[in-house]
């Protein structure tokens, strides 16, 4: 085993037993991945002879204390003991490892102090010390590491203000210490973390005014202080957070009224405002945040009525009110009768009056954006507005001579023999019209709400671009089957069909695998830098490259397509996408960039190397990229 240059494929494999004492002897390995196996005992000591660049032994059952000659390691740049059951502290010689860039050590049981030497590791970018027993004050030291990305030292016993050192930490793009037992207050210099997306202060002693300062750490999407001693009033410089998706400032001692600048917040998903000590109405620019999802207002002091603004926040699942004895709503204890059940905002009828509207200001977007991507008014069937066939939306004049009566008798009314493939929300046909080149029926389904919303974005997307390799859509029509696409027909189906399909009728040689990936490539680019506002595919995956019979490449299916105006860097959104292909950055941030794409575009290019299936028996095929 030692002649090999490492181990990095045994991961998850319930491998027991204990580490050999001399595994030091293995000095050719370059690796050591032996992760979430049933491993038992001690670290050896002999372990800090090996001349690896990772050491993970991550998710193991191992015990007692962390060996100092681990310290001595000069070639490591990964250092994972997370998930274990490590005692002691942290050996303070972990500071001579001056090429670290990821130090993991959470979920153990360490005691003692964060050690100040730690601020050596000039490389570090990632340090997690979450979920410890450790004690003592946050070190200044830490401020000296200009290039860490995220500090995570949730859950442990530390004490004391946050050292304004941090600051220096400018790259930080993560700081949580949610669960300690931290005072003082929140230093003005953070200003200064402009890379800063993620703010955890939650469940400590924090104490004092919320700093106006916070407003100017402009990327933040998520903003945690609940469960502290805040007090005074809400700063309105939180309203210029744009990029914010989750706002909790819960369990405090906050007082004045609700900011009116709250209503600038576009993006935010959740906002937690119970338990402090709120005052006035709640104000009716609310009603301007789209994406919020869940608003909770309980016990604070407001008063007056809820705002009929927010019937216009369409994404509103969850609202708390209760424990406000003069806020007018439909509650027990609430000022306004109960029995009055006409003055209640969230009545039965209001819920269907806001289901009507939701549904005629659906129809009038779907109408507008049929009307703004059609190149010519060329339709077929009734002239008359809501009487007779369905109308047949012509984008290509290649099919001007047909209807959509044509197309329904050819394919039988969309009989299941003419199925060529499934998407997730659509069903595919072939359909041969006279005269003309085969056709590709996408048949969307309308079951869900999103249905809807992928049929409107898959319309505006295809239907303004042209790009040799990405699909050409010819038409579209509304009809009791259901919404329908035409497209091309591709002859070779798609890349997931010849790289996976059961048949793989077609053995691909290297030069047409190279003239697929720079195919693919191209349309990508064209997206990402021709087009504006810029367009995110969001789901590119190698079911989605469709190949014609020349092996060109087509992007497909843009029915989870996003915008992004040229001003802007990225967009804060739902997570949406294939397991295997999102990136995990994008997964854990929720903001896309072209950058997501580009690395569902690299898990493409590795099916396209090995062969195998982005996600296959519970391993993903980027875990073959061991480093």
């Amino acid at each position: 085993m030692c002649q090999l240059t490492g181990l990095c494929d045994v991961r998850g494999n319930n491998l027991t037993g204990t580490i050999p004492d001399n595994i030091g002897n293995c000095t050719s390995f370059e690796i050591l991945d032996i992760s979430y196996n049933q491993i038992t005992g001690e670290i050896p000591y002999n372990i800090g002879f090996l001349q690896v660049a990772t050491l993970s032994l991550q998710g193991n059952r191992l015990t007692g204390k962390i060996p100092e000659v681990i310290g001595l390691m000069q070639a490591l740049a990964v250092l994972d003991l997370s998930e274990n059951e490590l005692v002691g502290p942290i050996p303070p010689i972990f500071g001579n490892l001056s090429y670290t860039g990821k130090l993991y050590l959470h979920g153990n049981k360490l005691t003692g102090s964060i050690p100040s030497e730690l601020g050596n590791m000039s490389k570090l970018s990632y340090l997690q010390l979450n979920d410890n027993k450790l004690v003592g004050r946050i070190p200044a030291e830490l401020g000296k590491l200009e290039q860490l990305f995220e500090l995570n030292l949730a859950n442990n016993v530390l004490e004391g203000p946050i050292p304004h050192d941090i600051s220096s930490c400018t790259a930080l793009n993560q700081f949580n210490v949610h669960g300690n037992r931290l005072t003082g207050s929140i230093p003005l210099t953070f200003r200064n973390l402009q890379s800063l997306t993620y703010l955890n202060l939650s469940r400590n002693y924090f104490s004092g005014r919320i700093a106006i300062e916070l407003g100017r750490i402009i990327n933040l999407d998520t903003l945690d202080l609940s469960s502290n001693n805040f007090s005074g009033p809400v700063p309105a410089s939180v309203g210029d957070l744009e990029h914010l998706l989750t706002l909790n400032l819960s369990g405090n001692h906050l007082n004045g009224s609700l900011p009116a600048e709250f209503g600038n917040l576009r993006s935010v998903q959740t906002i937690d405002m119970s338990f402090n000590y709120l005052s006035g109405s709640i104000p009716g620019e609310l009603g301007q945040l789209q994406n919020l999802a869940a608003l909770i207002l309980n016990n604070n002091n407001l008063k007056g009525t809820i705002p009929d603004q927010l019937t216009n926040c369409f994404s509103l699942a969850t609202l708390g009110f209760a424990g406000n004895p003069l806020l007018c709503g439909n509650w027990l204890g609430s000022i306004c009768s109960p029995a009055t059940k006409s003055r209640a905002l969230f009545s039965r009828t209001a819920v269907v009056c806001m289901a009507l509207g939701f549904i005629t200001l659906l129809s009038m977007v779907i109408v507008a954006v049929y009307k703004s991507n059609q190149p010519k008014d060329l339709t077929m069937g009734s002239g008359k507005s809501g009487q007779g066939p369905p109308k047949l939306v012509i984008l290509h004049m290649d099919m001007a001579v047909h209807t959509f009566d044509d197309i329904m008798r050819i394919t039988e009314n969309l009989n299941e023999k003419y199925i060529i493939g499934y998407g997730a929300s659509s069903t595919l046909y072939k359909c041969i019209l006279k005269n003309s080149r085969p056709m590709a029926i996408k048949r969307l389904y309308t079951r869900y709400p999103n249905d809807m919303r992928e049929f409107e974005t898959e319309l505006e997307t295809v239907g303004r671009i042209k790009h040799r390799n990405l699909v050409s859509l010819h038409g579209y029509s509304l009809s009791p089957h259901g919404n329908l696409l035409f497209y091309d027909y591709m002859e070779n189906g798609s890349l997931w069909d010849l790289l996976h399909g059961p048949s793989k009728k077609v053995k691909l040689d290297w030069e047409t695998r190279l003239k697929i990936a720079v195919g693919a490539a191209q349309g990508l680019a064209y997206l990402h830098h021709d087009c504006n506002p810029r367009i995110i595919h969001r789901d590119v995956k190698s079911s989605n490259i469709l190949l014609d019979e020349n092996f060109e490449a087509h992007l497909s299916d843009f029915g989870v397509a996003k915008f992004i105006p040229t001003a802007e860097t990225h967009a804060s959104t739902y997570v949406l996408g294939t397991i295997g292909y999102i990136d995990p950055e994008y997964a854990r941030t929720s903001r896309v960039t072209e950058k997501s794409d580009v690395y569902s575009f690299g898990v493409v290019l590795l099916e396209l190397l090995t062969g195998k299936k982005a996600v296959e028996q519970d391993s993903n095929l980027h875990q073959l990229v061991c480093f």
